[in-house]
């Protein structure tokens, strides 16, 4: 254990000039006391460690050193080999590249790990588009990958409703979700970051001017915040709802999971039949209607009065059908 947090702790300075002890601590997840046992050990054991006293000192290796330490472990090849997503790498135009890269690692791994490519694709595949929507791949996305990759300013041209709008944008990064491509882009006369659908891009246009990235942007926690945001802008009506227990435990698989967990925290007292009393917050009317269908009888609606009406009307006109 000990053996492994030394490479690692190697590793991580021969890649960053220097790095301070809270953060090697935070990197190897131990306290800063075992950051200083664990560099004096790997000083005594001759690697260059050199510490740099004072308020902004900290850890580095002298002199250029470069560890032999990088043999790859089943694992960590097998992981390796898991980092890329066909599908998303050959829609951004970056197939063959992948593929070179591939057989280069597969070339420098030791005989007993050259399977690792094979074993780690017979064991994990992603698919990422939604069940029954045939995936389409924007005709502009191989431009916007490659600006991507690039630092490279764009000229977007997007459709917003029934016009289009141009935009000078930086682009950040390129996030895959359920088979639609998004971009997170910096609007530089706006000095905000967007997203924005990349299928709505009607013309993309890259620029000779490289942007300089913003060194604490963060596209997952970005991305995570920015669809929470969307998750919620768009529950603007609410309904109140009696559940049973069957309906407390199917809620999350008729509504948003997020909204209907909260709805349930904020949940009244179970009656004597265990019935709760919830307020849902939902998208509309017609969507609540849709989603609620699926409750069946295990949810009763109770306001508005227009919904409850509504499913009064259908179940009479189930009934009918049904009763005949």
């Amino acid at each position: 254990m000990r053996a492994a947090r030394l490479i690692k702790m190697v590793l991580l300075l021969q890649s960053r000039p220097s790095m301070t002890a809270a953060e090697l601590a935070r990197e190897l997840e131990v306290s800063e006391r075992t950051v200083t046992r664990d560099a004096q050990a790997l000083s005594e054991a001759g690697v260059p460690v050199y510490a740099d006293r004072g308020r902004i000192g900290g850890y580095r290796l002298v002199g250029g050193y470069r560890t032999r330490l990088t043999g790859l472990a089943r694992g960590e090849a097998e992981a390796l080999f898991l980092s890329g997503v066909p599908g998303a790498l050959r829609e951004m135009g970056l197939e063959d590249a992948a593929s070179a890269a591939r057989l280069k690692v597969s070339a420098a791994l030791l005989p007993s790990l050259r399977d690792a490519s094979r074993t780690a694709a017979q064991r994990f595949h992603l698919d990422a588009p939604n069940w029954f929507r045939e995936p389409t791949t924007p005709e502009l996305l191989p431009a916007v990958a490659d600006a991507v990759w690039d630092d490279r300013r764009i000229t977007a041209r997007y459709r917003r409703g029934e016009a289009e709008v141009e935009r000078e944008l930086e682009p950040y990064g390129l996030v895959l979700k359920a088979g639609v491509w998004y971009l997170c882009a910096r609007v530089a006369e706006q000095d905000a970051f967007r997203v924005y659908r990349i299928d709505r891009f009607t013309a993309v246009e890259a620029g000779g001017e490289r942007f300089g990235r913003a060194a604490d942007f963060d596209l997952p926690a970005f991305w995570e915040e920015r669809a929470e945001q969307f998750a919620r802008s768009i529950l603007r009506a609410e309904v109140v709802v009696r559940l049973s227990p069957g309906g407390v435990r199917r809620l999350p698989q008729a509504l948003d999971p997020l909204s209907a967990r909260e709805a349930l925290e904020h949940a009244g007292e179970p009656d004597r039949d265990g019935w709760v009393r919830v307020t849902l917050p939902v998208e509309s009317e017609e969507v609540a209607f849709a989603q609620l269908t699926a409750l069946g009888a295990e949810a009763e609606v109770l306001e508005p009065v227009s919904l409850r009406e509504r499913f009064a009307a259908e179940a009479a006109r189930l009934a009918a059908l049904y009763g005949r």
